[in-house]
């Protein structure tokens, strides 16, 4: 999923293409490199430099429009429109086997695959981040055993603030976040930064990576850590005079892209060791591939660093002339996917045209500990939800869209599960279900094994179940209609399913978070055991699953709750215990400081302690009587 380390990219990229719309021309032809298979995503390298700069300003110049390239929309190819339940299967809460002595960790997709998030432990030491400081506390004796002040400790200040997230391996930990300089002249990479700290006893700074770009999310394996960037060409485009013919200015744009050197496109990087002695890079031209169509107007990078090393590399870059925002992995496989989805749907003419937005994946090889290789790219229709949208399973990619607008209302959206297989460096399609929802669009979807639930949502919530296992022909073999809708699904073990979202009206209106219990033991039949609401209230966990906590030894599940509706506001975090066929409330753990509730972000699990935390501190409760134990102020 993309996180809001993104943000401030996001913020400036949808200011684009909204200055996009003010213009009602067809838009640019799409470029196509002639150097690769007609109808192929695959990726294929450039010959040398000099041959990757060309083609980088062919397409930049096929894409650029008058006010830069916010100003014109590029079609990608898109057209008009025309067994047992695996709920049976162990849930993948965690990286960590979940039993009375052991710990939970973060809540990822899949199983041995670690995610960065605010929090993490190893079961003995808490260590997060916030506000700029990183901290440790011993779980055992619960107690603070370190910080490190990023906005004092750092080298650079401008980027400490934006460190929210962090992996953990042994004694190390890796820190994410971004710095931005003042303007495009600056000779010192802007985006995303990556500390790497040192924990035993004071934690440490061991180095520090920073790249051009921005950083869209990463994946841990054993102690590899897969970095990936998003990165635009550094080109000062004179600036636009607004009104009058806009041909002569899309000429002066090409005009710029002609005289642009390659080193605009590459990626820079800079390295720095623990007493702060920098070298610097670019990405090489031979870590450059392409697929037969691409704008020159974005790159993805995949980095790879140890986090058991004692230093920051230069990541082993590996690059593709695409975008992404869109990270799944599963282990063996890392998929970076990218829909033209607001592209489409803030361009008037791709409207007026009903074109609809395409899905690209890209796959990487990340089987080895050393860098990522190609092994292949697909093309399906519609736009994904998040990366639960995504999953392979015995070397085939499942993947979930909807296709339409988010916000139609006509009746005309619809969702479908593809089965891609791999085939001479493409990502075929070999089977698919659609007409899902029909009216409707996806909010969540979670794959296992080879079984799929998917919810789809305007008015009601069917929970779609659908069998996967012939791939060539998957099909839905149950739907269950309730009112409000689940936004993220966690299988929960002896067919069950667990749902965090909103309860609603016949009309569609929310009416505050609920906790559902789904039997799916039979797939034909799936049904809703037991239903938790809360009026007027909202949960983090519906929409980053990091925030949501099944501890299943004891069937404890936590998430964070509020309401801004109460008077005062209420903050805190929800506990419920989810026995065979019920859900009951055993209470509500609140933090404040100065009397003022807080809000609660993450909960684990150590031992027979229940952690939560919050930007006052880590507060300790007891698992089974949840009394409150200790409490960690954050100074």
């Amino acid at each position: 999923m993309t996180r809001s380390l993104a943000a401030p990219c996001a913020v400036l990229s949808l200011a684009l293409l909204l200055s996009a719309c003010t213009s009602d021309s067809s838009g640019p032809t799409p470029f196509r490199d002639r150097k690769v298979p007609v109808g192929a995503i695959r990726l294929v390298a450039f010959d040398s430099c000099a041959d990757l700069l060309t083609g980088l300003r062919s397409a930049a110049k096929a894409a650029v429009g008058p006010y830069g390239f916010g100003g014109g929309y590029r079609d990608f190819g898109g057209r008009p429109d025309a067994a047992k339940a695996a709920g049976d299967a162990a849930a993948p809460n965690t990286a960590q086997e979940a039993d009375q002595n052991s710990y939970s960790g973060t809540n990822t997709h899949e199983a041995g695959v670690d995610e960065p998030d605010l929090v993490k432990t190893d079961g003995k030491r808490i260590v997060t981040v916030a506000g700029g400081v990183l901290r440790v506390v011993d779980a055992a004796s619960r107690t603070a055993t370190g910080s490190l002040r990023l906005i004092d400790g750092g080298r650079d200040q401008k980027a400490a603030g934006g460190m929210s997230q962090l992996l953990l391996a042994g004694d190390h930990a890796l820190l994410l976040g971004y710095r931005y300089n003042n303007g495009n002249d600056d000779d010192r990479p802007n985006g995303t930064l990556l500390t790497l700290v040192d924990l035993t006893g004071q934690p440490r700074i061991l180095g520090e990576y920073a790249m051009d770009g921005n950083l869209v999310d990463a994946r841990q394996v054993g102690s590899t850590a897969r970095i990936v960037v998003r990165s635009w060409p550094r080109i000062q485009f004179p600036r636009p005079q607004y009104g009058g013919a806009e041909a002569p200015r899309i000429e002066t744009n090409q005009r710029t892209i002609d005289t642009t050197p390659l080193e605009a496109w590459l990626p820079r990087y800079e390295v720095l060791d623990g007493e702060g002695k920098r070298r610097t890079g670019r990405v090489e031209c031979g870590a450059v591939s392409r697929p037969s169509e691409y704008s020159g107007t974005a790159m993805l990078t995949v980095l790879s660093f140890d986090l058991k090393g004692t230093a920051m590399g230069n990541g082993d870059p590996v690059a593709v002339v695409a975008d992404g925002d869109t990270v799944y992995a599963n282990g063996p496989s890392l998929y970076v996917a990218n829909d033209q989805r607001w592209r489409v749907m803030w361009n008037p003419t791709t409207i007026r045209k009903n074109i609809q937005p395409k899905t690209q994946v890209y796959k990487f090889d990340i089987s080895a500990t050393a860098k990522p290789r190609f092994t292949g790219a697909g093309e399906v229709d519609g736009w994904l939800l998040n990366q639960y949208s995504m999953s392979e399973w015995d070397g085939k990619l499942r993947v979930a869209t909807t296709l339409g607008q988010p916000w139609d209302r006509s009746g005309s959206t619809a969702s479908t599960v593809y089965v891609l297989d791999h085939h001479d460096g493409d990502l075929k399609e070999i089977g698919r279900v659609g007409g899902l929802g029909k009216g409707e669009r996806i909010y969540a979807v979670r794959f296992v094994g080879t079984t799929a639930y998917v919810v789809t949502f305007r008015q009601t919530d069917p929970l779609y179940t659908l069998d996967l296992r012939d791939p060539k022909a998957p099909k839905v073999v149950g739907e269950l209609k309730i009112t409000g809708y689940s936004a993220y699904l966690h299988p929960a073990g002896d067919g069950r399913l667990i749902g965090v979202g909103q309860e609603a009206n016949t009309q569609g209106r929310t009416q505050g978070t609920q906790v559902s219990l789904f039997d799916v033991h039979d797939l034909t039949k799936p049904t809703r055991l037991a239903q938790f609401h809360m009026q007027s209230a909202h949960s983090e966990a519906e929409f980053d699953p990091h925030a949501f906590l099944y501890w299943a030894p004891t069937g404890l599940l936590v998430v964070p709750m509020y309401s801004y509706k109460a008077q005062p506001p209420s903050f805190g975090s929800l506990v419920l215990s989810v026995h065979d066929t019920s859900i009951t409330q055993v209470g509500m753990i609140t933090h404040s400081r100065s009397s003022a509730p807080l809000m609660i972000r993450r909960s684990l699990v150590i031992n027979q302690t229940l952690w939560t935390v919050s930007d006052a501190g880590l507060k300790a409760n007891d698992v089974g009587t949840l009394a409150d134990v200790a409490w960690v102020p954050f100074s």
